[in-house]
């Protein structure tokens, strides 16, 4: 997998390609977990290039949320493959996250 990392006004922005499952999910926790030690409060997942998120990817995501709520931060999903997307769905991850359809739309999510 690979992260590619970029700020955007205050919005810390991640965009994924590849897998996001057991072996790269501590690579994205580590950049995550950095991001709010160093006081990251506002953040975008670009999955456009996402091709498959296991049940550990989806611990990443979580626990990233939960750090943000405590801060009233927030994470904002978007440019989802339908399948990826269904895995959010089946999980009801879909219905405590933002997931949107494109990066504009993230972006104002994000800066409210």
């Amino acid at each position: 997998m690979q992260i590619s990392e970029e700020t955007l006004d205050d919005v810390q922005v991640y965009k994924l390609s590849g897998r996001l499952d057991s072996n790269t999910s501590p690579d994205f926790e580590k950049i995550l977990v950095e991001a709010l030690e160093n006081g990251s409060r506002k953040m975008i997942a670009d999955f456009k290039n996402l091709d498959y998120i296991s049940s550990a990817g989806l611990r990443v995501i979580l626990k990233t949320t939960k750090a943000l709520k405590r801060t009233e931060g927030t994470l904002v999903l978007c440019a989802m493959k339908d399948y990826v997307k269904e895995v959010f769905e089946i999980s009801g991850f879909d219905t405590f996250l933002p997931i949107v359809a494109d990066m504009d739309a993230a972006l104002g999510l994000a800066q409210k």
